[in-house]
C-alpha cells in the first residue's frame, strides 16, 4: 500500500443516524472456507466487503473452488474435503486470518501448496500454527522465524491434544479445520477463552464439535453440508462508530443486525461501564450466532482499565478505545496487550505516536498504554502505518479535535471496511 492517499477529517458536533454494517470478517472467512470443503452450494448474504475476505475467496478459486459474487452476496460451490492442487501460490494478501486458518485445510490435502502474502503479512510470525500442524503430520517450511511464505506438504493427519501457549481464535480454528482431516479426535485447549466463531461455524455446517470450558474437540472424517446464511454486521467495525458516538453527549446512533456473539460483545460491556448508553433489541440467533439492533446514546465518558481476559477479548478494539481515551474523564489504561506489537503494525507504538502528534500525553509501556483523561487534542498529520485499524481509530479521535486532521495512508481501511470514511462522514453532524 502507498501513502499517497490522504483523507482529511474535520471536527464534528455529534454523531447521529442509522446504519447496517458489512458482514463480520471473522464469520465471513470461516463460512467461505467451510463452504469450499462442504457438499453443495453455500449462499452467504452480507459477506464482508473487506479486502481480507476477498483474499480468502481468491485463494479458494486457486484451489479449484467455483464461486460467484453479486455485490455482497456470495455463492460457493463446495468441492467436498479434497480441493484441487493449485498451479500457483495462494495469495493471502494482507490477511493473517486467511493464512493461519487456510493452513489447517492445506495440511489435510494430498498435495503441496505455498501460502504467500504482502510485505506486511510476510513479517508476521506463523510459528504458532506451524508447530501444532507439524505435530499432526504436515510438513511445513517457512522463512526465518516462522515467517511467510509457507510451503505446506499435506496428507493424512493424526489427531493431537494440543494446549495452546498463546490464546488465538485463528490458531484454534486452524487446528480444528485440520482436525477434520485427521484420524481420531483433535482437542485444542486455550489458556483463556477466545471468540468461538470457528466452533459455531463448524457446527453450522454439520460438524460435531464438543466444548468444555476452554477446550474444543472435533472428530476427523466428518462430512460438511452447505448452508444459506445472512452474516451479521461486523462488531469490530461497529467499534469505531460506537466510540465516535461516545465522544459527544448528544449522539444518537442505531446499528441494525449487528453480531452480538458473547465472546465478542465485551466491547459493549466496557463502553457501558465507561458511561455510554447502549440498549440491544431484536436479539435473535442464526447458525449459533447472535445478532441484534444496538441503540446508542452519547453521555459523559468515564475512564477504564483493560487487562487480562478483557485485553484478549478486545484486542482488535483497543486502538480505537485508546484513541478516544484522552477525551474521557479519568483516562484509560491498557495492560497485557503485548500481542498488539505484532499486528499489521506495532499498534501500541502507532497509537502513542499519533496521540502525541495530536498533543496528548501518553505513557507507552512494553505491553500497553496509560493515557490520562481530560485532555484536549488538536488536528495533526497522522500516519496509518498501513494499518486499517489505526487509520480508522484516528479518524474517530479527529472528530473531537480542534482543527483538521490529515490521515496519511488512509487507504489501509480497505482491508476491513472500504466505505468507512464515507459512512463516518455521513453520520457526523457539524
Amino acid at each position: 500500500m502507498t501513502h499517497d492517499f490522504t483523507i482529511i477529517v474535520r471536527p464534528a458536533r455529534s454523531l447521529s443516524g442509522s446504519l447496517r454494517l458489512p458482514g463480520d470478517k471473522s464469520i465471513s472467512h470461516r463460512y467461505a472456507m467451510l463452504g469450499a470443503i462442504s457438499e453443495g452450494t453455500t449462499r452467504l448474504e452480507n459477506f464482508s466487503t473487506g479486502a481480507d475476505c476477498a483474499s480468502t475467496l481468491g485463494c479458494l478459486k486457486t484451489l479449484g473452488v467455483e464461486w460467484e459474487r453479486k455485490e455482497n452476496e456470495v455463492s460457493i460451490h463446495g468441492r467436498g474435503p479434497q480441493l484441487r492442487a493449485p498451479e500457483s501460490a495462494l495469495d493471502c494478501g494482507n490477511s493473517g486470518s486467511t493464512m493461519r486458518m487456510l493452513s489447517g485445510i492445506m495440511a489435510g490435502q494430498e498435495f503441496a501448496s505455498e501460502l504467500m502474502g504482502d510485505e506486511s503479512l510476510s513479517r508476521r510470525p506463523m510459528a504458532r500454527i506451524i508447530a501444532p500442524l507439524e505435530a499432526m503430520g504436515a510438513r511445513i517450511t517457512s522463512q526465518d522465524g516462522g515467517r511467510p511464505p509457507l510451503h505446506i506438504t499435506g496428507g493424512r493427519l493424526r489427531a493431537i491434544d494440543y494446549k495452546m501457549p498463546v490464546a488465538s481464535a485463528q490458531v484454534k480454528t486452524s487446528l480444528l479445520l485440520a482436525g477434520l482431516f485427521a484420524d481420531g479426535d483433535t482437542r485444542v485447549e486455550e489458556p483463556v477463552r477466545t471468540r468461538d466463531h470457528g466452533e459455531l461455524a463448524l457446527r453450522a455446517f454439520g460438524a460435531d464439535v464438543t466444548l468444555q470450558k476452554n477446550a474444543a474437540q472435533i472428530a476427523g472424517g466428518q462430512k460438511l453440508h452447505a448452508i444459506d446464511a445472512d452474516i451479521p454486521g461486523d462488531l469490530s467495525s461497529a467499534a469505531f462508530f460506537l466510540c465516535a458516538a461516545a465522544l459527544f453527549g448528544d449522539s444518537t446512533l442505531v446499528i441494525s443486525s449487528l453480531s452480538m456473539n458473547p465472546t465478542r460483545s465485551r466491547l459493549l460491556d466496557v463502553l457501558v461501564g465507561m458511561g455510554l448508553g447502549i440498549s440491544v433489541t431484536q436479539l435473535e440467533e442464526k447458525h449459533g450466532e447472535l445478532r441484534g439492533t444496538v441503540q446508542v446514546e452519547g453521555r459523559a465518558l468515564q475512564g477504564a482499565t483493560i487487562s487480562g481476559a478483557d485485553t484478549a477479548a478486545l484486542i482488535d478494539e483497543i486502538p480505537v478505545l485508546a484513541a478516544i481515551a484522552p477525551y474521557t474523564a479519568s483516562g484509560v489504561e491498557i495492560r497485557d496487550a503485548r500481542e498488539l506489537r505484532v499486528k499489521e503494525s506495532d499498534r501500541i507504538a502507532a497509537v502513542a505516536t499519533n496521540l502525541r502528534a495530536m498533543g496528548a500525553q501518553v505513557e507507552e509501556r512494553e505491553d500497553g498504554l496509560k493515557i490520562p483523561g481530560g485532555q484536549n487534542l488538536h488536528g495533526a498529520e497522522i500516519d496509518s502505518f498501513d494499518d486499517h485499524r489505526i487509520a480508522m481509530a484516528f479518524a474517530v479521535a479527529a472528530l473531537r479535535a480542534s482543527g483538521e486532521t490529515r490521515i496519511r495512508g488512509a487507504d489501509a481501511a480497505v482491508i476491513s471496511f472500504p466505505a468507512f470514511f464515507e459512512v463516518l462522514e455521513g453520520l457526523a453532524q457539524r
